[in-house]
């Protein structure tokens, strides 16, 4: 039985406007819900649970399906909550209202926020991302740290990128961890994924040229020109770095000139110095058009 068809049978049948109070822990919706903390879980029903009243509202603006709302006690009453509950339930969505203590369950939180949902997870078919002249996108190899992958997409979001590609094993963007870390901009910014092999043909069907930070760099990426093309910036590993696979296949080798004991930096502040310095090039041309 799908989660959808089961939800119904368990809350009832719904009409516009009407909400289920739960206050159960053991509630089969909450269990389901909770479970969500489970990558297999999310893989299996397609969805994620991300927290915060002005993220739901953002996420609903653009157009992202809530299969669930779920709001506190303290949020009955208020405005933008009723609305967004209203929106939940006329797009074929549920809404709950529960207790503090079943929204801290939820979000394992002690003081959790006032409202949360169950999303529709989405991805971008890598076709579907045909980068043009201005655009710089990121390509993640194998990341494993939800924080740094969260920062990054919210960083790419704050940078004017055009999407976010993971390439092989990544840690999952739908985790609650990482859609924290990424303060709603998981919601604005394209995800795609792809094997190092289907990446590699995309590269070569798009035309990007592909900008890599690499130890055995040469130029500094302060030097690399970031107009001529769109740009791909080709972030490796948190501890292996980039293997040589893709390193040989970058148009460009980047390093980030470093003083003082550290020999590299997180994974996320390199990001985000590649993806500014890119964005300034890119505001340096227009300002000369």
């Amino acid at each position: 039985m799908s989660d959808n068809r089961r939800h119904d049978q368990e809350a009832g049948p719904r009409r516009v406007g009407q909400v289920k109070e739960v206050t159960s822990l053991s509630n089969p919706i909450i269990k389901d819900i909770k479970a969500l903390s489970l990558k297999k879980h999310r893989d299996e029903t397609r969805t994620f649970l991300a927290e915060g009243l002005k993220l739901v509202i953002d996420a609903q603006e653009l157009g992202w399906k809530i299969r669930t709302l779920i709001y506190s006690k303290a949020g009955r009453g208020k405005p933008a909550v009723e609305q967004a509950a209203a929106r939940t339930v006329a797009s074929g969505g549920l809404v709950l209202e529960v207790s503090e203590k079943v929204m801290g369950s939820i979000t394992r939180r002690e003081n959790p926020q006032m409202v949360s949902a169950v999303f529709e997870q989405r991805w971008a078919p890598l076709a579907s991302l045909k980068p043009k002249d201005g655009e710089t996108y990121v390509a993640l190899d194998r990341v494993r740290d939800p924080g740094n992958l969260g920062t990054i997409i919210r960083t790419a979001d704050a940078a004017g990128a055009s999407g976010v590609i993971l390439v092989g094993d990544t840690t999952d963007p739908f985790s609650l961890e990482t859609v924290r870390a990424t303060m709603g901009s998981l919601f604005a910014v394209p995800l795609a994924r792809a094997s190092v092999a289907e990446f590699l043909e995309w590269k070569k069907r798009s035309g990007a040229r592909v900008v890599a930070t690499h130890l055995a760099g040469a130029v500094d990426y302060r030097m690399i020109d970031y107009r001529a093309k769109p740009t791909v910036l080709l972030m490796g590993n948190e501890q292996s770095g980039l293997p040589d696979e893709l390193a040989a296949q970058a148009d460009a080798l980047a390093r980030i000139p470093q003083q003082g004991r550290a020999d590299s930096l997180n994974l996320a502040v390199a990001t985000a110095v590649m993806l500014f310095e890119a964005r300034r090039h890119l505001l340096t041309l227009d300002q000369r058009g």
